[in-house]
């Protein structure tokens, strides 16, 4: 090899690199940021209106929403990663699809149960939310099963979360 072949490989790997790690970013800061907005609507609704809700006795404390929320986001935002740097195929397409489609839901859940302090449309919207974490997960494990489990605890924690807003509308008719 020659030099000028030598120099053309580094450089290509160096852009390339450069551009996964901007994808990477990318990925985690936008999943993130999905979490502070709807944090907006949370923030102010928690002090006065859910503190003043019956909540089931499996109800977590609120300090514990945050971090969990944090970890979920960054998890869902390598996983985005890993599929997003797939060829571009149809079935890459499709995939992101899910995946900005449930995020989107993600948002509306915060939304309608925090903002508008509707817990059975936050109900309605979060079965929607978990179904759609099943096709993104469906979708996203052909192209990388480490993304598809990336999601597992995403789609474990919104379960939970399912269960308790169900709860939330029984005890507050």
């Amino acid at each position: 090899m020659n030099l000028q072949v030598l120099h053309s490989i580094y450089h290509c790997d160096y852009h390339e690199s450069v551009k996964h790690s901007l994808h990477l970013v990318a990925a985690i800061v936008g999943c993130e940021l999905v979490g502070v907005l709807g944090g907006v609507f949370t923030a102010s609704a928690i002090p006065v209106w859910y503190m003043n809700l019956n909540k089931p006795v499996f109800s977590p404390p609120n300090w514990v929403f945050g971090p969990v929320w944090t970890l979920l986001y960054l998890l869902m935002g390598i996983a985005v990663y890993l599929v997003w740097i797939q060829k571009s195929t149809q079935k890459t397409k499709i995939s992101l699809t899910f995946f900005i489609a449930q995020l989107i839901f993600n948002f509306l859940w915060s939304v309608l149960f925090f903002a508008m302090q509707s817990p059975l449309f936050a109900l309605v919207d979060i079965i929607i939310l978990w179904l759609l974490i099943v096709g993104t997960i469906i979708k996203f494990y052909p192209l990388s099963k480490i993304a598809a489990y990336l999601l597992v605890p995403y789609l474990v924690w919104v379960s939970f979360a399912t269960i308790l807003n169900a709860s939330i509308v029984v005890l507050n008719p």
